[in-house]
C-alpha cells in the first residue's frame, strides 16, 4: 500500500475560507489526500484542514471549502 497521507496544493491554501458545511470561517491550513482503505478496498479522501478564530483545526472535506467574503 503506498503513503496514508498526501498533502495537495489547493488555491484557496493559507487563505481565510468557509466550511459550507458547517458555516465556520478561518484560515485553509492543509489540504490532505488520506488513505481510509481496509483490507478489502482502498479508498482516498481529500480533507480540508481549516484553523478557526479560536486557533484549533478542524476538519472537513476538502469540496466544502469555499473563500470567505
Amino acid at each position: 500500500m503506498s503513503e496514508r497521507y498526501e498533502h495537495v496544493p489547493h488555491r484557496l491554501l493559507h487563505r481565510r475560507v468557509r466550511d459550507i458545511a458547517s458555516g465556520v470561517e478561518g484560515e485553509l491550513v492543509a489540504v490532505v489526500n488520506e488513505n481510509v482503505s481496509n483490507a478489502a478496498t482502498a479508498h482516498w479522501v481529500e480533507l480540508a484542514y481549516i484553523r478557526g478564530a479560536s486557533g484549533l483545526e478542524f476538519t472537513t472535506s476538502a469540496a466544502n471549502v469555499e473563500p470567505a467574503d
